[in-house]
């Protein structure tokens, strides 16, 4: 046989095992709700980092946005390495907290996350009574959840124990496109192990989200090259972001992605409401309503009760996403930079 096929027997077994521990979400321990008692004795961890988050969401309530980008931003990352014939993914494993010239803060779609001095905020709160214990992974994970809640969403029960990653690289990033079709967004969730309604649902973090007008300008001017807006998208709104959004401003000026303005700061099914209305503002939030794929459950949340409930368990899902545990990775003593090996 040779070398090259052997090569592409390896990857092929890797593809496999890769998939058997994708399932797993990537470690030989599962996450569970409350890792952290017995390991923090004197500590509430979950408290801890829900007080620092609750003290800035009163300065800024805009953060549930915010966190929801960063913990979306930081779960979709594409990394492959061999580790004796697997090929391990590794998603949300706080890489997105790394510093450095080519880490994935410094990627396109990532320039424009913020939230990381809560981050920090929080990990120095618990170091200070649970020192070398509480991942930043971890940290994200619940305070996305805090913030969400102060939010107006509903509380959920996150479950821990991720371990923080090693490597953070702006190349890996796998962020779907705003422009992205309802189909090609299905398998690009589909990668990360979730489904359909998974993805209608974490779409609805749009619900505090915003968009600038540099990413819209074609819906409102030039949609796909035909010198007219977007014929999906309701005329008033199309008026009012003409307004809003000039042709040759010289500010990218923002846009509410949920344009109930009595709820745009609020995490709530508002979003899929107005997008069934024909007033989505990316090319992808009007989709969902559209496209045969997911229009029946975007109409089911926006005429539903239970969108607080889906929604927490669908961030536990993401949450879940080809994380480290056991033995993988490190806890970092800061979330902006990996340990320094000891001499």
């Amino acid at each position: 046989m040779s070398s090259s096929s052997v090569a592409l027997v390896v990857f092929a077994l890797a593809l496999v095992f890769a998939t058997l521990s994708h399932q797993c979400h990537g470690g030989e321990v599962p996450l569970q709700v409350g890792y952290y008692r017995g390991k923090c004795p004197l500590a509430d961890v979950e408290a801890i980092v829900g007080g620092v988050v609750k003290a800035w969401y009163k300065r800024d309530p805009t953060i549930p946005a915010a966190l929801l980008r960063m913990q979306f931003h930081d779960c979709f990352v594409n990394l492959f390495s061999f580790n004796f014939f697997f090929l391990v993914f590794k998603g949300c494993d706080a890489s997105i907290l790394l510093d450095g010239s080519s880490s994935e803060k410094t990627s396109v779609p990532n320039l424009s996350v913020r939230g990381y001095e809560i981050i920090d905020a929080a990990k120095s709160a618990v170091e200070t009574i649970c020192p070398g214990e509480v991942s930043c992974a971890d940290i994200i994970v619940m305070a996305t959840r805090d913030a969400v809640a102060l939010g107006g969403g509903g509380w959920y029960i996150v479950q821990t124990g991720r371990r923080d990653g090693t490597v953070s690289l702006a190349k890996n990033v796998d962020l779907p496109s705003p422009s992205i079709s309802v189909s090609d967004s299905i398998k690009a969730f589909a990668k990360k192990g979730l489904d359909a309604t998974d993805m209608v649902y974490l779409l609805g973090g749009h619900t505090v989200g915003i968009t600038h007008c540099s990413f819209i300008l074609d819906r409102l001017y030039n949609f796909q090259n035909t010198g007219k807006p977007d014929p999906t998208m309701d005329s008033s709104l199309l008026a009012a972001l003409r307004q809003r959004c000039p042709q040759n401003a010289s500010v990218d000026s923002s846009v509410n992605l949920d344009q109930n303005p009595l709820s745009s700061m609020t995490v709530d099914n508002s979003y899929y409401r107005k997008i069934a209305m024909n007033k989505g503002i990316l090319k992808i939030d009007q989709e969902l309503a559209l496209d045969p794929l997911s229009n029946s459950t975007v109409s089911a949340i926006a005429n539903g009760f239970d969108f607080s409930t889906k929604f927490g368990q669908a961030m536990i899902k993401l949450g879940g996403v080809d994380v480290l545990t056991g033995k993988q990775g490190e806890i970092r003593s800061s979330c902006r930079a990996i340990n320094k090996p000891s001499k």
